[in-house]
C-alpha cells in the first residue's frame, strides 16, 4: 500500500498577485518562486501538477521556472509540457509541468492549438511510485470560451480512450486527472462534463468538494481540481491558504493498494 500526495497549482507565471503580466521584475519573480518552492517543500507532495509555468519567457524573467522549483523544492524529477512558444524579441515559452519525487517513466504533451500566446493543453505522464505505474494528466483549459473548453475536453477524452486501449495493462489505476479547468462564475461546465465521461472508466471522485481556489485573496470560484480514479482509497483534500498566485493550491492525499 502506498500513501500518495498530489498538489495542483496554477502559479500564474511567477508574478504573484500582480494583475499585469510583464510588469514584475525578474528579482520579484525569483522571490515568488522561492516562496512557492518553500511551500511545496513544507507540503511534501509526491507529485505536483503546475499550470502557467514558464521555460524561457521575456515577461517572466527569461529563466526556467521549473528547474528553479525542482532545485529549491528538492524534487528529483520533472517534465515540461510547452503549449505556447514564440521566438524573437518578445519570446514566450510556457505551459504545464510536473514535479515528482518518483521517476517519470513516460510522458507526452498535447497542445490544443498553435496560437503564439495563450495556448492551452495537457501533459500526460506515467510515474513509478513504489513499483506501481501511476498515470497522471495535468490540464489547463480555455479561460474565456465555454465552447472551447468542451472541445478541449473532447480532445482529451479521445486521447485518453486511445491510451486506455494501449497502456492500461501497465497502470496500477486509471489516470489521475488534475489542473485548472477555468469554469465560469455561473457553471461548472467543464468539470461536470469531464467527470461524467471519466465515469466510463469507473467511479471517479472530484476534489476538492467544497471551498474555492480563485482569486486567492478572496476566492469565489473553484477552478482547480483533482479527479481521483477507482482503485484509490481514503482520499482527503484541502485548499491551501496562499497568496503566491491568483490561484490557491489544492492538496489531495490518497492510498493505492
Amino acid at each position: 500500500m502506498a500513501r500518495v500526495r498530489i498538489v495542483t497549482f496554477n502559479i500564474a507565471h511567477g508574478r504573484g498577485l500582480s494583475p499585469i503580466q510583464g510588469m514584475t521584475t525578474r528579482r520579484r519573480i525569483r522571490t515568488t518562486l522561492l516562496k512557492i518552492s518553500l511551500l511545496l517543500a513544507d507540503l511534501k507532495p509526491d507529485i505536483v501538477a503546475l499550470q502557467e509555468i514558464d521555460e524561457n519567457s521575456l515577461w517572466a524573467g527569461n529563466f526556467d521556472h521549473l528547474e528553479f522549483l525542482r532545485e529549491f523544492g528538492g524534487f528529483e524529477h520533472s517534465v515540461f509540457g510547452i503549449n505556447t512558444r514564440r521566438a524573437g524579441l518578445l519570446n514566450l515559452s510556457y505551459g504545464n509541468a510536473i514535479l515528482s519525487r518518483h521517476p517519470i517513466v513516460e510522458w507526452e504533451n498535447v497542445a490544443f492549438g498553435q496560437r503564439q500566446i495563450g495556448e492551452k493543453g495537457f501533459l500526460f505522464a506515467e510515474i513509478d511510485i513504489h513499483q506501481r505505474r501511476i498515470p497522471v494528466a495535468n490540464m489547463h483549459l480555455h479561460y474565456r470560451s465555454r465552447a472551447h473548453r468542451f472541445q478541449q475536453v473532447d480532445r482529451f477524452l479521445a486521447y485518453l480512450h486511445d491510451k486506455q486501449r494501449h497502456r492500461h495493462a501497465h497502470w496500477a489505476v486509471p489516470p489521475i486527472v488534475c489542473g485548472d479547468l477555468n469554469n465560469t462564475h455561473s457553471s461548472s461546465d467543464a468539470t461536470v462534463t469531464l467527470l461524467s465521461h471519466l465515469h466510463d472508466y469507473g467511479d471517479y471522485t472530484l476534489h476538492p468538494q467544497t471551498g474555492y481556489t480563485f482569486p486567492s485573496p478572496m476566492p469565489s470560484r473553484r477552478l482547480d481540481f483533482v479527479f481521483l480514479p477507482p482503485g484509490v482509497t481514503r482520499a482527503e483534500s484541502h485548499i491551501v491558504r496562499s497568496f503566491l498566485s491568483d490561484h490557491r493550491p489544492v492538496v489531495v492525499d490518497f492510498e493505492i493498494h
